[in-house]
């Protein structure tokens, strides 16, 4: 019988010695590990800065601003100095809802200041419970088209305690604005 390539001992395993040609797959004996880089030398990123923007009085920009940090930008577009990532906040009630989705038509036709990102809408709670099935077919719509992170209802919010993490209802939101949460 003849011998495969790489069998030159003749066991028939097919196997290739160490310096024979061919791929290697395993490294043999010791692998010195890299030398660290110095982590002073290494780019530090920087978390993303965001502007609060208010579809309409009364959304709950500034309390979000305090809470998850970022600039308040009350109703009006971002200055020119401020963080150009912007997310839209509406309350969850039917003219907030429909406010949002006026907004978010301007930026979809290119109607907003240039240079601005739409990152993402807050929809905040009006109220304890759920939605009206109405209110909650419009919410599901504008989370099919945009990112959109729900805001509870917080008594301690309303009551003016803005201390503390926000719910642990609003993790994903918390994330993106580098914010820690804890369960409410």
């Amino acid at each position: 019988m003849g011998r495969r390539r790489g069998d030159e001992d003749g066991d028939g395993g097919g196997r290739e010695r160490p310096g024979a040609p061919g791929p290697e797959i395993w490294v043999r004996g010791p692998v010195d590990l890299p030398e660290d880089p110095d982590p002073v030398a290494l780019p530090q990123a920087e978390p993303r800065r965001y502007s609060w923007v208010g579809t309409h009085g009364g959304a709950g920009v500034s309390t979000l601003a305090t809470v998850y940090g970022g600039h308040d930008c009350g109703r009006d577009w971002p200055a020119p100095d401020a963080p150009r990532s912007v997310l839209l906040v509406a309350r969850t009630h039917a003219s907030g809802l429909a406010s949002l989705l006026r907004t978010l038509e301007m930026f979809r036709r290119g109607q907003v200041p240039a240079g601005l990102d739409l990152d993402g809408v807050a929809l905040v709670a009006d109220g304890q419970g759920r939605l009206p099935r109405p209110l909650e077919r419009q919410a599901r719509l504008i989370e099919a088209t945009v990112d959109a992170y729900r805001v509870p209802w917080v008594t301690a919010w309303r009551l003016g305690d803005l201390s503390g993490t926000p719910p642990r209802e609003t993790t994903a939101l918390a994330r993106l604005t580098g914010t820690p949460t804890r369960g409410r």
